[in-house]
This record gives C-alpha cells, sequence and structure tokens, in this order.
C-alpha cells in the first residue's frame, strides 16, 4: 500500500511563549490549506479563541477570523503551537493510520532549551502524547520535568474525536489558554 508522505508546519512561537501546544501531524485539510487545526469541525479554534477573547464557542466565529489573526491572539497570550512530528506516511487525516515506521520528529526539545519561558506542554489528544514518549524517551521527559516544565494531556479538538462534547472539552482546555 503506498502511503503519502505527510510534512508538519513549522512552529509558531512568538517573542517568549509560555505554553507549548503539541499536535500529533496536522490532518489533510490543514495541510491542503497551509494552516493548523484548519479543518471546519476541528474544536481547536473555536475553544482557543473563545478562552482568549472572552466570548461564546462558535465555529464559524473562530473560522471565519483571520488566520494571522488567531494566531497572534495565541503568539500575544504566550501560547506557541507545533507538532511532535515533522514527517510520517499516513493515508487519510486519522492518526490511526500513521506508519509508525515512517515517523521523524520535530526537534522540541532542542527548541524548548532555546525558549527557557515554557513550563507547560498541552498535548492534542493521547495520540501526540504517546508519540512524544515514544521518540522522545524517558530521559528526555525527565530532563524537561526537571527544568519545572508540566506536561497536560488534553482531549483531541479532531472532529474524530467526537465522544466529548464542545463544551466538556473547552472545559478541558481552560488551563492551557489562561496561565
Amino acid at each position: 500500500m503506498t502511503h503519502a508522505t505527510a510534512r508538519s508546519f513549522s512552529p509558531v512561537t512568538g517573542d517568549a511563549p509560555r505554553v507549548l501546544i503539541l499536535g500529533s501531524m496536522p490532518g489533510q485539510a490543514s495541510l491542503n490549506a497551509a494552516q493548523y487545526y484548519a479543518h471546519p469541525r476541528n474544536a481547536f479554534w473555536p475553544i482557543a479563541m473563545a478562552a482568549l477573547h472572552k466570548c461564546p464557542l462558535d465555529f464559524s466565529a473562530a473560522h471565519n477570523m483571520a488566520y494571522s489573526e488567531r494566531l497572534k491572539s495565541l503568539t500575544q497570550s504566550g501560547i506557541a503551537l507545533w507538532d511532535v512530528l515533522s514527517e510520517c506516511h499516513r493515508p487519510g487525516s486519522l492518526d490511526s493510520r500513521i506508519d509508525r515506521a515512517s515517523e521523524i520528529v520535530n526537534p522540541i526539545t532542542d527548541w524548548i532549551q532555546s525558549a527557557p519561558e515554557i513550563k507547560k506542554i498541552c498535548f492534542n489528544g493521547k495520540t501526540a502524547a504517546a508519540i512524544f514518549k515514544r521518540h522522545f524517551g524517558a530521559n528526555n521527559w525527565n530532563t524537561l520535568n526537571s527544568a519545572h516544565i508540566e506536561f497536560t494531556t488534553l482531549p483531541s479538538t479532531s472532529p474524530a474525536f467526537a465522544s466529548m462534547t464542545l463544551v466538556d472539552k473547552a472545559q478541558a482546555w481552560q488551563p492551557a489558554f489562561l496561565q
């Protein structure tokens, strides 16, 4: 079976990020649009914009806001955005379809050493956390923990994770945006 190669985006960092949100790998809608969380039913932007702007959870309002404005809202709030994987083979958008043998990770621990303000790493879903642990191992995990970096695995904002309501996801994500 031929797998499509997916390549992640550069990190969105701002000047002095305190929180790093890590996804696994952008889905096809995001890759096609060259934007993080571009799928219209992905809850990331509605949750983030509602938390940062203290407004109602609204998919259309969040996705209608210019992408550059959404990124600016994050970076001005001290939030960086990236993915654990820089490249992998995956047909479609589901994380479960990622070919583990093809996974290439982003240089996250190196980047964190250049961003000493980072105090929290939030994983967008269990898969992002599992990939991080698998590739960075206990030594890097412990090194980052000793640097007083808190790790939090949050519910996936993907529309494929439908067992949680939008409101429940938003409540779980609040600490990531309001540090």
